[in-house]
């Protein structure tokens, strides 16, 4: 019964959300996970009386159906996917003027809530308490995404393809609980952005942790100044630069004792292990194009074959993998764009693990923003093991987003 209530009432808060985003002016917003959105002509904005606080609420909704077939020339049906991707409510808001904000994101889908890799249902995705030192400078403890790749850094509500790529989806280091810091400023023409954490290194949602911390490290350069409205953390030009626009980035995480496969992510391991992650990555804008590439290697200090000794299937996924797309967006809001994404595991692994390639093509029509969208890809997926029979099929998937 209690269950039941729940259900309902979150149904009656996410129409009653909807119908308010219909009837209002659709609003360009790029979310910045690592940072509070406080502007209050975006969302639903409440204010105390006094102005002591404030919360901005929105949500987002994904769709998706899915199809792959058996191989590249067998057309028959292998895989269906029909879920809802992604269901979440967003707070964010500050207390009074004290330099305080937050921000909080629940989950509510099952693929979204990481429970078939955790065991759990992980609803709370991000709880941060921010505290703003000055314009540049600003520092976050709580829950919520590490300054990694940039692709996972990008929210998914900015992605210009109905998921992110494979590389992002084996390297990425997510998120984690611990204490954050970010700097802005400028030499000259150049703007720079350093990111820095110190987290647990467990991941999201743990019940307890070890003395194994996790640091990581990021360093952004724009030597052609700043992106209008935050258009590095977003991908496709909707912007429209009228100057070229380029950010390059490294980011460095070092986990100390992981105690998961992945990091802050995957099943748990037979013993911990030390996990060194690398990411290169740019992103350049002009004009309706978008030019996106990211590099990512991680290596671990025990090897599979000391796991597998163990538990006969835990263990680290290493090696390197790269990708890189193109976009432009057409005067009536279609975006059109191409991917090429490889990823290739560690000789350690590669028994276990195919050496995998993947082409992308694919349509977005956008209904004002990156918030409201239809977008269709469609993928061709080569796969590489030694000694065995190479494998391939396609992939086509439509997806349906909508929020404010």
């Amino acid at each position: 019964m209690i269950r039941n209530t729940s259900v309902y009432l979150l149904f009656k808060i996410i129409i009653l959300l909807f119908v308010v985003s219909v009837c209002h002016k659709a609003y360009s917003q790029t979310e910045v996970d690592e940072r509070a959105v406080i502007s209050f002509d975006k969302g639903l904005g409440f204010f105390a009386p006094d102005s002591t606080f404030g919360m901005n609420l929105r949500f987002r909704m994904q769709n998706r159906i899915g199809i792959s077939t058996i191989s590249g020339n067998n057309l028959s049906l292998s895989e269906f996917e029909a879920n809802v991707r992604r269901l979440r409510l967003r707070f964010d808001g500050f207390l009074g003027k004290s330099g305080l904000t937050y921000y909080l994101q629940l989950s509510f889908s099952r693929g979204d809530q990481d429970w078939d890799a955790s065991g759990f249902p992980g609803i709370v995705r991000d709880a941060m308490v921010f505290y703003n030192f000055s314009d540049n400078f600003y520092m976050g403890m709580g829950q919520g995404k590490l300054p990694g790749n940039r692709q996972r850094v990008i929210s998914s509500g900015q992605q210009q393809f109905a998921d992110r790529s494979l590389v992002n989806a084996l390297f990425n280091i997510d998120r984690d609980f611990g204490l954050m810091a970010y700097y802005s400023n400028h030499l000259g023409g150049m703007h720079y952005n350093l990111k820095g954490a110190i987290s647990t290194g467990e991941g999201r949602n743990i019940p307890k942790t070890d003395d194994g911390l996790a640091y990581t490290a990021r360093i952004e350069l724009l030597p052609l100044g700043q992106f209008l409205s935050d258009g590095d953390f977003s991908e496709g030009d909707l912007e429209r630069h009228v100057s070229p626009k380029l950010s390059m980035a490294a980011a460095y995480s070092f986990n100390d004792k992981a105690v998961r496969a992945n990091g802050q992510r995957g099943s748990m391991l037979a013993m911990p292990t030390d996990i060194t992650s690398i990411f290169v990555d740019m992103i350049a804008k002009y004009q309706g194009w978008a030019w996106q590439s990211e590099y990512a290697f991680r290596s671990a200090s025990v090897q599979p074959e000391e796991a597998n000794m163990v538990t006969g299937h835990a263990y680290t996924y290493t090696g390197y993998g790269y990708n890189t797309q193109l976009s432009y967006v057409l005067p009536n809001h279609i975006e059109l764009a191409g991917r090429y994404t490889h990823a290739a595991p560690h000789k350690e692994i590669r028994t276990l693990e195919a050496i995998t390639t993947i082409y992308t093509i694919g349509a977005t029509k956008y209904m004002g923003n990156h918030r409201n969208k239809l977008q269709i890809n469609l993928s061709y997926q080569q796969n590489e093991k030694p000694n065995k029979l190479n494998t391939d099929f396609w992939n086509i998937m439509m997806q349906v987003e909508i929020g404010i």
